[in-house]
């Protein structure tokens, strides 16, 4: 998983997906961590409100359960914990495999684009055999548009409606997903320009996106 060089053509071949319940379940894994997180820090953690509402980055979900100056260090302990919970109970999303398999069939590339860390989405990644051909981490909204331009890609697929956002800002096509917290009128509204139910259906979409 390597990065590509800066700013290459756009390619309706190379194909952005986010990470968090759009190509994976990461519910199981992420509550299990807050759970022993909470115990550990000894601060009261609904760890079903926490996946309810996956998509935005860490540090946005630590400031509901902890002052402004604590977010850094609580932050910090929570992603040091992360690997011993999370990875092991994480599945792929129906029809993730599919998907990446879909593109890669056709001579595309796929990339990841992620709030997540980095290397926590490499570790998942790794642990499920699902090989992208570049990981982005750290990147939210808008912000998801420089790993996509730096990348190429023409197509993004997201659940959330901050992943359109970053698609339109990149200038890719935005397939939303109706897997995460957005339902898929929320999606439909932000601009996403296809809505489907799942990644089942992505390769038949694929197919007639490519012509």
């Amino acid at each position: 998983m390597t990065t590509s060089p800066a700013n290459p053509p756009t390619s309706p071949l190379t194909v952005g997906f986010d990470l968090d319940l759009t190509l994976l379940d990461t519910r199981p894994g992420i509550r299990a961590a807050f759970v022993a997180f909470s115990a550990e820090v000894g601060v009261p953690i609904d760890a079903d409100l926490v996946v309810s509402r996956l998509g935005p980055p860490l540090e946005q979900e630590m400031a509901h359960w902890f002052p402004a100056e604590h977010v850094t260090e609580m932050t910090a302990r929570y992603r040091a914990l992360y690997p011993s919970y999370a990875i092991e109970p994480t599945v792929p999303m129906p029809g993730a495999r599919d998907a990446i398999e879909a593109v890669r069939e056709a001579g595309g590339r796929t990339i990841v684009v992620t709030a997540k860390n980095g290397p926590h989405a490499e570790l998942h990644l790794a642990h499920l055999g699902i090989e992208p051909d570049a990981v982005a981490g750290g990147l939210w909204a808008e912000g998801k548009a420089e790993a996509l331009r730096a990348h190429g890609a023409g197509v993004y697929v997201g659940d959330h409606v901050g992943d359109v956002r970053g698609a339109a800002t990149a200038g890719a096509y935005s397939v939303a997903v109706a897997t995460g917290p957005c339902p898929a009128e929320e999606l439909a509204a932000a601009g996403a320009d296809v809505v489907l139910a799942d990644l089942t259906d992505f390769r038949p979409w694929w197919e007639g996106y490519r012509g």
